[in-house]
């Protein structure tokens, strides 16, 4: 399956292709990509093991007002986890530059334009905040909660997925991990995607080094950034099963876009945009 997907993308999405850049706006350019393929690689079926979504920030956004005047912002759009689709990151890129050099009388009409674009793309309502940089601004760099494991002394030369890293101690704990160490491909492109995790749980105590261990793991592996979130979600939930559980991803910008995917097995749970230094 996954090589049929990955097959169809290189056929479809602008990835890894020469584009043109519209000069005037462009929804159709939006590509949508069905989430269900690759949940189904790993066992996720119509009924959802996770609440969540997927915050998508945006630095490279401008248009033109009633008078030709440019005007920048820097856009949030967070996508919920149950939307059937998700839409390609250089499509989204591709989209936003269209609305470069096409008027528009307010930031209001701007906001609502684009949440309907995208909630048609996803099939779902899509969540859509624009800020002038001033604002912007505000949202200082911080760093992921919990305790980092990255300073662990351990020895590896495993860079393909490997999750039978993760075990288990005996002891009930509730703990929060992050790492810094957390590197996949794109799908498509085997181009590198940077990120950092965090992790949280109620369970049997699962062992630092081997979690470590599991996230280098991830190095070589070819997935977008929700399908691997999404990943370490289903592994810990399968190999340590905890009866609580918690990830979120934080990834850094490419082409002025950066995602960070939210999974919970709690529908209450949530945490912020943070924005990390590497953001």
């Amino acid at each position: 399956m996954t090589d049929q997907v990955t097959a169809e993308l290189k056929a479809k999405s602008p990835l890894g292709k020469a584009s043109d850049y519209a000069m005037t706006y462009s929804p159709e350019l939006l590509f949508s990509m069905s989430r269900e393929p690759k949940r189904l690689e790993i066992g996720i079926d119509d009924t959802l093991p996770f609440f969540g979504f997927d915050i998508w920030n945006a630095y490279e956004v401008s248009w033109l007002n009633e008078k030709g005047k440019p005007i920048v912002a820097v856009a949030t759009f967070t996508v919920p986890v149950n939307s059937p689709c998700i839409f390609e990151s250089k499509s989204l890129k591709l989209y936003l530059n269209s609305c470069n050099n096409t008027r528009f009388k307010t930031l209001d009409e701007v906001t609502a334009l684009i949440a309907n674009d995208l909630s048609q793309a996803t099939q779902a309502n899509v969540r859509v905040e624009l800020q002038d940089l001033q604002s912007a601004t505000r949202n200082n760099v911080c760093l992921l909660p919990g305790k980092n494991i990255d300073h662990l002394d351990i020895s590896t030369n495993v860079y393909e997925y490997h999750p039978d890293f993760l075990t288990t101690d005996n002891d009930i704990v509730t703990e929060e991990l992050n790492s810094d160490l957390l590197k996949s491909n794109c799908l498509v492109t085997n181009q590198p995607d940077w990120g950092s995790v965090y992790i949280q749980y109620t369970g049997q105590q699962i062992q630092h080094k081997g979690l470590l261990k599991y996230i280098i793991s991830m190095r070589n592996h070819n997935e977008f950034h929700e399908q691997c979130i999404e990943r370490i979600f289903m592994d810990i939930k399968q190999y340590c099963k905890p009866e609580a559980l918690t990830v979120y991803g934080r990834y850094t910008r490419r082409g002025g876009i950066d995602i960070s995917p939210f999974r919970s097995s709690s529908p209450k749970a949530t945490m912020g945009n943070l924005r990390l230094v590497r953001q």
